[in-house]
């Protein structure tokens, strides 16, 4: 922290956003519309884009339903659905307060990765009706996002969908997560010149992202003996017979006290901290979540991913403070923010060019070590192990990265070569930037109101 910036200032800075979204959501009423694609020369072309002229372009979808692909947006849509169980680190706050996340999704969505998604709130937690509820909408989008759903019904939710559905399926706060904690975390073993498959891993919270999270590290090359897995209740082990009693019902969990901390460590997450060289934390929002005398206790050369939300365990400062090398959290305010935002919008983008049939855990490797790779690039250290939602260029290499993968596991109906890719991806994600900067030049979106 800089002799010149006080603990004081910085949590006044932190405080800001959530001060500001106050004032001006009210302002906007929403983030989001619905905005012509189309050219309309006058009201006459409205019989080619509605009746009679559309009735042709139904019949010729009816005789080959792929053309719905290419006579509507289908194919560049995308729904964001959720029963609003699991907001942020707000917990159970339901569809309707869950609704302004959904909106700013959506904004991520189209800004970062030129993709149309439309938020979509059910108002239940039932996971079979929402599974049926996502399967109704089937004809009308291309993609799916699940997006804050409580766990372990998450899990059941996204496997039975996937399985069952032609278009993909994914859910960001497993996968998404799991991509772009992956890519900072290679780079910041880069940078403290560690080994992946040597070193230990604490991951505090045993929910959606952390169990995603797990998965994918081991899938490259972590070794789940060398990680220990903490919730509210303490570490897991094989001796956890609560655990064991519910594996009917989180069947993830156990899997997890079998394949993890083979020696059966006991405590607290202070004390699995003790000696790790990385923490992963999605737990509950800090601060004081996480303590300082417990980074203390960590290797040197510690890296901690405090990424709770809104507020992370810990606040940076403090956990630098107390010996941590590398600290990043989910915030766009804070350096190195590792929040699934740089990940789906582009992850989407590449899937939806090339017309995917699902996000596979390759698709998603792919992304992240795009992700890592654009950040060597520009020179990583201490506080940039990854890249920022600002440079928008990245979205357009993961989004390719993406879709070659998918084309090489043979789950892309549509096939095309590098530079193909490339051309499409930015012409949508451009278009969608110089969009939302036309329309705030004009004044067709209102400048932000002075305070």
């Amino acid at each position: 922290m800089s002799p010149k910036v006080t603990k004081e200032e910085l949590l006044a800075k932190a405080r800001q956003p959530a001060e500001d979204a106050m004032r001006l959501h009210p302002f906007y009423r929403g983030k989001m519309q619905t905005t012509a694609k189309c050219a309309v020369r006058d009201v006459n072309d409205f019989a080619i884009w509605y009746t009679p002229g559309v009735a042709e372009v139904c019949k010729a979808i009816k005789i080959d339903k792929e053309k719905v692909y290419e006579y509507t947006n289908k194919w560049n849509t995308v729904a964001i659905v959720s029963d609003g169980t699991r907001v942020l680190g707000l917990g159970d706050i339901g569809p309707e307060a869950g609704l302004p996340v959904m909106e700013g999704k959506a904004l991520l969505f189209k800004y970062l990765g030129g993709v149309d998604a439309v938020a979509i709130c059910l108002d239940t937690k039932d996971p079979d009706e929402i599974i049926q509820a996502v399967k109704w909408l089937q004809p009308s989008f291309g993609g799916i996002n699940l997006e804050d759903i409580a766990n372990p019904k998450c899990f059941y939710i996204l496997d039975t969908l996937r399985q069952e559905m032609a278009i993909p399926v994914w859910h960001d706060d497993q996968q998404g997560t799991a991509a772009v904690t992956l890519a900072g975390l290679v780079n910041a073993l880069k940078i403290v010149g560690k080994k992946k498959d040597e070193v230990s891993v604490t991951l505090n919270g045993v929910g959606a992202a952390n169990i995603a999270i797990a998965r994918l590290l081991f899938t490259a090359g972590f070794k789940p003996q060398n990680a220990i897995f903490v919730d509210s209740k303490g570490t897991l082990h094989t001796g956890r017979t609560d655990l064991e009693a519910r594996q009917a019902e989180n069947p993830y969990k156990w899997d997890l006290c079998q394949r993890t901390n083979p020696e059966k460590r006991t405590g607290r997450t202070y004390e699995a901290l003790r000696g790790a060289d990385i923490c992963i934390s999605l737990s509950k929002s800090g601060p004081d979540t996480i303590k300082p005398e417990w980074i203390k206790s960590m290797a040197k050369d510690a890296i901690l991913f405090a990424c709770a939300n809104p507020i992370p365990e810990i606040w940076p400062w403090e956990a630098k403070e107390a010996g941590a090398r590398i600290v990043a959290t989910g915030r766009s305010d804070f350096p190195n923010q590792v929040n699934n935002s740089i990940g789906f919008p582009a992850i989407f983008r590449g899937t939806l060019d090339v017309k995917a049939r699902t996000i596979t855990d390759e698709m998603c490797l792919a992304a992240a070590y795009e992700l890592a790779k654009c950040a060597e690039e520009r020179g990583i250290h201490d506080d940039y192990v990854i890249p920022t939602m600002g440079e928008w260029e990245v979205f357009i290499k993961e989004a390719v990265a993406v879709g070659m993968k998918a084309i090489e596991q043979g789950v892309a109906r549509k096939t095309a070569d590098h530079e193909e890719l490339t051309k499409q991806a930015e012409k949508m994600i451009k278009e969608s930037r110089e969009t939302t900067a036309l329309l705030m030049k004009s004044g067709l979106i209102p400048p932000v109101p002075e305070e």
